[in-house]
């Protein structure tokens, strides 16, 4: 490896505000943000959206389904311009 090239990797801690729950990995983010973890240690820290402590997919919730099928969605939305057809054909 060449010197005076790579990131600096250290321990960072990683925060999923959404299920407010820390993880301490190695990391070469770069943050001016500390905070003190459980250990009673200084790390610098990252806030995260989502991880994998509250994403769908791995927590195994399941998102809500649309009930009604892609037809009547599509006539539910553009049905009214088929009547006004139909009835201009009629004439």
């Amino acid at each position: 490896m060449r010197a005076d090239i790579h990131p600096d990797y250290r321990p960072v801690l990683f925060h999923d505000t959404t299920a407010d729950k820390f993880f301490l990995i190695g990391s070469t983010v770069k943050t001016v943000k500390t905070h003190t973890h459980t250990d009673g240690e200084t790390y610098p820290y990252v806030s995260l959206d989502i991880s994998s402590a509250s994403h769908p997919f791995y927590t195994g919730e399941t998102r809500q389904m649309k009930t009604e099928g892609r037809v009547a969605s599509f006539n539910k939305r553009f049905g009214r311009f088929a009547k006004k057809g139909a009835e201009g054909a009629a004439e």
